[in-house]
């Protein structure tokens, strides 16, 4: 299952596609160009998978409820079959270390099946009833029912920080086979085998359950025409993104002009404040140093959650040594891809050039393997002031920010865009000033976290992993955790529906067996 074929998966098919041009993986960490070559996906190839994953998309309506679940547990023990090769094929495209690269297969096979047990739950649907009441003055009140049901085809574009938990058969690409859509994948370039070999793993699943072949498709490319196709293509009823802010905001601003606007769930820039407050400061000021560098190290900063920017209160001067020295001594990181690295060059560059910043530990490239960590440090007034610290260095690099005081740390907050996370790190003796902080920053981040660090998401019911513009399109979502399928869904009502033409979630008897709420009650009983 594992052989490479350089084609694109199209309606259960491998298909070289139109255009003779080609691509290569790249190894980051030596230059190597990896076989096979991969062909160019074009307006055609869209066209094809948009219309094979709208007739498979109608096909499983009339399929018993749950079989997602049956597909999304198929398609975890698929990915396992794949055995080594995936790894290996998986750090020959990224350079990522074996260790990480097989914790993140196990991810990517938990939230699979995370997926899959709460389709067999079902009571994420939302079921609501509000039954018929004809004696009710001055107007009887009609049946009323309303559930979530699936939008239709989504484009997935997979990310290139985790090529697993984010790639083909990430989280987007799960909670929206989770949520009964079909999928097309646009795989990453910078992991084409990766993701050609999840791919692989998904068809054999999609077989093996006897399930229409177009419900899954992987196009490959590198163009910015391919990406527009597909989200211009009127059979996309949504898309799910995770990349940079350049990016997802051209395929927003593309889906939003279409005659038929569609939503963008787009994860992007992030730079995850972390304050550390005066107390802990006191306290635990090796602690915090130790424990930040290796959150700004991890994955060598590229992943979505790093901490790039710290606020302090007061006195940090031995914090701020130690975290400089922590940095310094890091090893060299190999970046994921060139592109990657000579952004985050010059990023540093630019931060570097600031007037009102200092370099405190400077990142240098000498090759494919030769990035170091950077630090720099400024003052409150400078970075309100300069829009350009302001912006996601991308890769093992941090700036702290000196507050004089609490009223200072407050106005940082208040000219912060939105992120991910944010992190306050506090002590007993902070206990007066951190309820104001909290508050501040809450309005600004997705998730909220004290004494801790953002690195390492949970992918459980709780988990939010979204947050205000520009760290993603739509603040009210999140792209890991239970949650996540609801972006693909949409709400519909049913009024005055005869029984037996309602869907199964909504029908008298509850055959589903599933949790509702009948008259603002909530129950698994039947209606009477």
């Amino acid at each position: 299952m594992s052989n490479l074929t350089g084609q694109h998966l199209i309606d259960g098919q491998w298909k070289r596609g139109n255009s003779p041009a080609t691509f290569n993986g790249v190894n980051p960490a030596t230059g190597e160009a990896l076989q096979p070559p991969i062909g160019e996906a074009g307006g055609a190839e869209v066209d094809a998978a948009a219309k094979a994953a709208t007739a498979a998309f109608e096909q499983t309506l009339d399929l018993p409820p749950r079989w997602q679940a049956d597909l999304l547990e198929a398609i975890a023990a698929k990915i396992m079959d794949l055995g080594d090769a995936l790894l290996e094929r998986g750090e020959a495209e990224t350079a990522l270390p074996r260790p990480r690269l097989t914790g993140e297969r196990a991810r990517t096979t938990n939230q699979l099946k995370m997926f899959a047990s709460i389709v067999r739950d079902g009571s994420w649907v939302d079921a609501t009833i509000d039954t018929a009441d004809p004696k009710r003055e001055p107007m009887p009140r009609p049946d009323i029912r309303r559930m979530l049901r699936p939008r239709g085809p989504v484009a997935v574009f997979g990310a290139s920080n985790f090529p697993f938990a984010f790639g083909a058969v990430g989280g987007d690409t799960a909670s929206a086979l989770a949520a009964g859509c079909a999928v097309i994948v646009k795989g990453h370039p910078s992991h084409p085998g990766t993701s050609e070999m999840f791919a692989q793993a998904v068809l054999a699943a999609i077989e093996d359950r006897k399930l229409p072949a177009g419900l899954f498709a992987l196009l490959q490319g590198r163009s910015h025409e391919l990406s527009g196709a597909l989200v211009k293509h009127p059979d996309i009823a949504a898309v799910g993104f995770t990349g940079s802010l350049k990016a997802g905001r051209a395929l927003f601003d593309l889906a939003a002009s279409r005659p038929t606007p569609i939503p963008v769930y787009a994860e992007m820039g992030s730079l995850n404040p972390l304050f550390v407050l005066p107390g802990a400061m006191k306290e635990k000021a090796g602690a915090i140093a130790a424990g930040l560098s290796g959150s700004v190290l991890l994955g060598g900063g590229q992943f979505c959650t790093k901490p790039g920017l710290i606020f302090t209160i007061g006195d940090d001067q031995a914090f701020v040594a130690a975290l400089a020295q922590k940095l310094l001594a890091a090893p060299v990181m190999t970046m994921l891809n060139r592109g990657l690295r000579e952004s985050f060059g010059k990023q540093i560059g630019a931060l570097a050039s600031t007037a009102g910043v200092k370099a405190l530990a400077r990142s240098e490239s000498t090759g494919n393997a030769g990035t170091r960590a950077s630090l720099f440090e400024t003052d409150a007034a400078t970075w309100q002031r300069e829009h350009k610290l302001h912006e996601e260095a991308f890769g093992p690099a941090a700036l702290v920010v000196h507050c004089r005081d609490l009223d200072e740390a407050l106005a940082c907050v208040d000219h912060l865009e939105g992120s991910l996370t944010g992190t306050v790190h506090l002590a007993d003796a902070d206990k007066s000033i951190a309820p104001r902080l909290l508050r501040h920053l809450e309005s600004k981040v997705g998730r909220v976290i004290v004494n801790g660090y953002p690195t390492g998401v949970e992918v459980n019911n709780a988990i939010v992993h979204g947050g205000p513009y520009p760290a993603t399109t739509d603040a009210g979502t999140t792209s890991v955790g239970s949650a996540a399928v609801r972006r693909f869904v949409r709400l519909i009502a049913y009024q005055d529906m005869p029984d037996h033409l309602l869907p199964p979630a909504l029908q008298n008897a509850n055959p589903l067996g599933i949790e509702r709420l009948i008259n603002s009650k909530r129950t698994r009983d039947a209606v009477v």
